[in-house]
C-alpha cells in the first residue's frame, strides 16, 4: 500500500503536443534540491543515480529502481528490461541553484528542464520536458516524472517510499486522468 503522504495527486499540464509540465513545493531550501538533481549518489535515491551534472558535460543516468523502494518490491515484466539501463544525455543549462536542463532518451525524447525558486525556506520546483516524441509520450513521460517527483519529496522529508511501483501504477491513473 502506497503511503498516504504519497498519494497521487498530478499537477500536470500539456503545453504544447510535445511537452508537459509539473510543479511541485517541497519543505527543503533551495540548495538542498539543488544537490538531489545534480549529485548522481542523491539523485539515484529518487530519479536514477550516474554522475554528477555538471557545467556543459555528459551526464550518463543509470537506472535502477531496486533503490526507490523502502520494501523488497521486484520489477514489473514491463519495465524490467530497463534496470540498469544507462542513458548518455547532454547538459544543455546549468545555472547553480536555478536552473538544470538536459537531454532525455540520448537526446532522442528532448530535453527536461528543472527550474528552481525560493519560497522562505521551501522550494518550488518546475519541471518542463519538451521534445517528447514517443508515441505515449504526455501520458509516460507525465506519468513517470509524477511518481519521481513523488520519491523526491518523500526523501526530502526523511521518509521513504515502502513501493515504487505502487506509486507508479497510482500516478499513471492520475496523470491519464488530469490529461484526459
Amino acid at each position: 500500500m502506497v503511503e498516504a503522504a504519497t498519494r497521487m495527486q498530478a499537477p500536470i499540464e500539456r503545453t504544447a503536443p510535445d511537452a508537459i509540465r509539473l510543479e511541485r513545493t517541497f519543505d527543503a531550501p533551495v540548495e538542498t534540491v539543488w544537490r538531489y538533481l545534480v549529485e548522481g549518489d542523491l539523485r539515484s535515491q529518487w530519479f536514477a543515480g550516474g554522475g554528477d551534472a555538471k557545467a556543459d558535460g555528459e551526464l550518463d543516468l543509470v537506472f535502477d529502481h531496486d533503490k526507490l523502494s523502502a520494501d523488497n518490491v521486484p520489477y514489473p515484466a514491463q519495465y524490467a528490461d530497463h534496470k540498469g539501463a544507462v542513458s548518455h544525455e547532454t547538459v544543455v543549462r546549468f545555472e547553480p541553484e536555478q536552473v538544470l536542463a538536459f537531454t532525455f532518451g540520448g537526446g532522442k525524447n528532448g530535453i527536461a528542464t528543472f527550474e528552481l525558486f525560493p519560497e522562505g525556506g521551501r522550494t518550488r520546483l518546475v519541471l518542463t520536458h519538451s521534445g517528447i516524441q514517443s508515441g505515449t509520450g504526455a501520458q509516460d513521460f507525465g506519468s513517470g516524472w509524477t511518481s519521481h517527483l513523488a520519491v523526491l519529496q518523500e526523501k526530502l522529508a526523511g521518509r521513504s517510499v515502502p513501493d515504487f511501483w505502487a506509486l507508479h501504477a497510482q500516478s499513471r491513473e492520475a496523470v491519464a486522468e488530469a490529461l484526459g
